[in-house]
């Protein structure tokens, strides 16, 4: 099996599959005078902020910034002060006090590598990023998943920035692809008005899960016929070869030393790799990619490298899977989950409702839905959220039913050849200028002093 970066991995996991970090641009900071602190000034005042912990500080900053990981004691139960504490991983990317500041998440782990988030870039901020409570690090001593909800997150993320904003007292960004843009929203229902504006990158919003029809509609529409064909072949080959496609999973996990035991069988964990091949795909890819597609005559081996590099079949194994079971209790009881299109398959299934959220996560665990959590955020985005700018790839089957923000001074802008690693710099230039306005005003910062190109 292909080796996989931590960005695929992150990728394929997810509802909407796609990794929740917001794309660089490739743009220079503006050339403002900045006062900064001293070199030991701004270690002396992270160790002064109470609850705070100064892991430690690493190299690989470009210049003009340093990178601190650190670790913030926060309630794992925002309602209950005796459900005690856990230790939450943040990172900071730091250049002056007198910058705006990105408050950047995942939505999931932390990246503990100094990277800049496109906002980041173009405001030529600070950026503190927050791991997800229960991924990484950032874990309750217990595993009581009550505690994971939207709200709680939501939570942890205002005591961050109440925390921080003493320190840093400019404009305050948020920030997040994927999840990490939902994770976005979510704090700005709770708490509206911690940051001075919001930028979502591929963010889906699945308002009513007992209906994901928008999700099977966009499938079957996306991209060419052609590509659509080839697609379905693709799966039904692969279901058509279960038999040899099991054997080099399994021989796989062996030399691995993972299993299937979460998901239940190899044969199982395929059947999901193949359901969610299309979507998948459409996912990173374009009808461009059609190709390399296998046909009905490919040989087994190559259709198994394709359904792998597509599909990514470790993710369904357990040393994956594992990790990501807190994120599909989520899925399965607050944000809701995706459908794909499986009439081309039907003669071929074994596993009814084998892509939902209850086959990742242990049976011991309880799951019951919230109805109620996703509408509550959508109403507040259309009728009271404010400085909200959405940024979709119209390629992106993610967000086949996305944000639609009301009047007040907010924005969904659509890049329209990209999909779900889309970013300001792929719109179109009128968009570009309109999202980097709106940032830059946001931010307080002169207009017209930052461009960034075109992807």
């Amino acid at each position: 099996m292909r080796s996989w970066t931590r960005r695929r991995l992150l990728s394929s996991a997810a509802m909407t599959a796609g990794l929740a970090f917001t794309a660089a641009a490739p743009a220079t900071a503006a050339a403002t005078p900045r006062t900064r602190l001293g070199e030991d000034d701004i270690l002396a005042a992270l160790r002064a902020l109470p609850g705070l912990r100064v892991i430690e500080e690493r190299p690989g900053a470009e210049p003009g910034y340093r990178f601190f990981v650190l670790g913030l004691r926060q309630p794992a139960d925002h309602t209950n002060p005796a459900a005690g504490t856990f230790e939450q991983r943040l990172t900071l990317l730091h250049t002056s006090v007198d910058r705006p500041t990105v408050l950047f998440t995942t939505g999931y782990e932390a990246v503990l590598t100094p990277r800049r988030a496109e906002p980041t870039v173009l405001l030529g901020g600070n950026q503190l990023q927050v791991e997800h409570r229960f991924f990484g690090t950032s874990r309750p001593a217990t595993d009581d998943y009550s505690l994971l909800t939207i709200r709680q997150a939501a939570d942890d993320h205002h005591r961050v920035v109440r925390l921080f904003r003493g320190l840093y007292r400019g404009a305050w960004i948020s920030t997040g692809g994927s999840k990490g843009g939902m994770t976005s929203v979510y704090h700005r229902r709770f708490h509206p008005h911690d940051v001075d504006g919001t930028v979502a990158y591929s963010a889906p919003n699945n308002v009513d899960d007992r209906d994901n029809t928008a999700y099977v509609r966009f499938l079957e529409s996306v991209g060419s016929a052609e590509c659509r064909d080839a697609l379905r072949t693709a799966q039904r080959q692969a279901l058509l070869r279960r038999t040899e496609m099991v054997a080099r999973y399994e021989a796989w996990a062996a030399a691995e030393n993972t299993a299937f035991r979460l998901v239940g069988s190899a044969d199982k964990a395929l059947e999901i790799a193949v359901l969610r091949a299309s979507f998948m795909f459409w996912q990173r890819h374009t009808a461009a990619d059609a190709a390399s597609i296998p046909g009905p005559d490919a040989g087994t081996d190559e259709l198994y490298a394709w359904l792998d590099d597509i599909a990514g079949l470790s993710v369904y194994a357990d040393a994956v899977a594992q990790r990501f079971g807190p994120y599909f209790y989520q899925l399965g009881t607050q944000l809701g989950y995706l459908d794909v299109p499986t009439s081309h398959l039907s003669d071929l299934l074994r596993y009814p409702d084998a892509i939902k959220p209850r086959t990742f996560v242990p049976r011991d665990v309880p799951m019951r839905f919230d109805h109620e959590a996703m509408p509550d955020i959508d109403r507040w985005v259309s009728r009271h959220g404010s400085r909200l700018l959405f940024v979709n790839g119209a390629q992106d089957p993610s967000v086949a039913e996305p944000f639609r923000p009301g009047t007040h001074d907010s924005r969904i802008l659509w890049a329209p050849d990209a999909n779900h690693s889309t970013a300001i710099a792929e719109l179109s230039p009128a968009d570009r200028a309109e999202a980097v306005g709106m940032l830059t005003r946001w931010a307080g910062l002169p207009s017209g002093g930052q461009e960034v190109p075109p992807a």
